[in-house]
């Protein structure tokens, strides 16, 4: 048996939904315990899930499906600013991601791993209370770094140079914001004290989550349309924030926005801007005139 691990009767296993997938591990120990296992994890991820956007822009922007789901149909993503995005984020992986991720893997002792897997009502809502938390933390972190106009233009205004993003901007950041969205992302699963395979799933949906919202596209099948009452704000409201950038401070949800009173309604595909959206603009006009 390797290191870490302990014989399992048959029965405590039963009935845990998860545990065929956590069974998978046996002969990748070594590689699973490792601290660097989770950072090649979400490079991967993060790269496989910004690859396909990238071509999907390059090669179909005159095709009639792409212009009706993009949400600014009218801004062409180009190989130039493909490049600048992808060369930022290649050195603040080389400068920044990587040198971290050698010092954990110096200093941090290998992940135990379990014979038992996370029971399904375990792995589901302590990833979703870690986005809630995410959220929270970010939706303060955004909102200062937006109100104090040294912190906007030294750190948050480099994510902000483009207004209509694509999925490489996802990682387009100053390191200290990327600094910071990595040790909360890291962090926030240790409130409560998550199984490993909890909290890879929990990093890996916090990627794609990111990634969604800043491919440009009002997808039918993205996670927006599934959640009632707009809970989910995805890739039509970030969109916004780019577009109106003293709006929308929330990353994944809407709840903060609301209250606050920072809700900008949504575009949605093909360039649309509902009656709310045309009522909201209509009312910052009017508001500014009277200032």
């Amino acid at each position: 048996m390797p290191n870490g691990t302990q014989t399992l009767a048959p029965m405590e296993s039963t009935g845990r939904f998860l545990q065929p997938v956590w069974d998978l591990r046996h002969g990748y120990e070594d590689w699973l315990m490792s601290p660097l296992f989770p950072v090649f994890l979400s490079i991967i991820v993060y790269f496989g899930e910004c690859i396909p956007f990238m071509m999907v822009d390059l090669y179909c922007s005159h095709q009639k499906w792409y212009l009706k789901y993009k949400i600014q149909p009218d801004k062409e993503v180009t190989l130039p600013q493909i490049w600048d995005t992808l060369s930022l984020t290649f050195w603040n992986h080389v400068l920044f991601i990587m040198p971290a991720a050698m010092a954990q893997w110096v200093w941090t002792p290998p992940t135990p791993l379990p014979e038992l897997a996370p029971t399904l009502w375990e792995f589901v809502w302590q990833q979703f209370a870690a986005l809630l938390i995410f959220d929270f933390q970010y939706f303060v972190w955004h909102w200062t770094h937006h109100k104090f106009r040294f912190l906007y233009r030294t750190i948050h205004a480099v994510h902000h140079r483009y207004h209509s993003p694509f999925s490489w901007v996802t990682q387009y950041l100053h390191p200290w914001e990327l600094i910071t969205v990595g040790f909360l992302t890291t962090t926030n699963t240790w409130f409560f004290n998550c199984h490993c395979l909890t909290t890879w799933s929990y990093m890996l949906v916090s990627i794609t989550v990111s990634v969604e919202a800043h491919i440009g596209f009002d997808f039918p099948f993205l996670p927006s349309r599934w959640f009632p009452l707009g809970f989910f704000g995805g890739s039509p409201k970030h969109d916004m924030h780019h577009q109106k950038p003293l709006t929308n401070y929330q990353p994944f949800f809407n709840h903060f926005d609301r209250i606050f009173g920072t809700f900008c309604p949504p575009m949605s595909a093909g360039g649309v801007k509902s009656k709310a959206l045309q009522d909201y603009e209509r009312k910052t006009r009017e508001t500014k005139k009277q200032a």
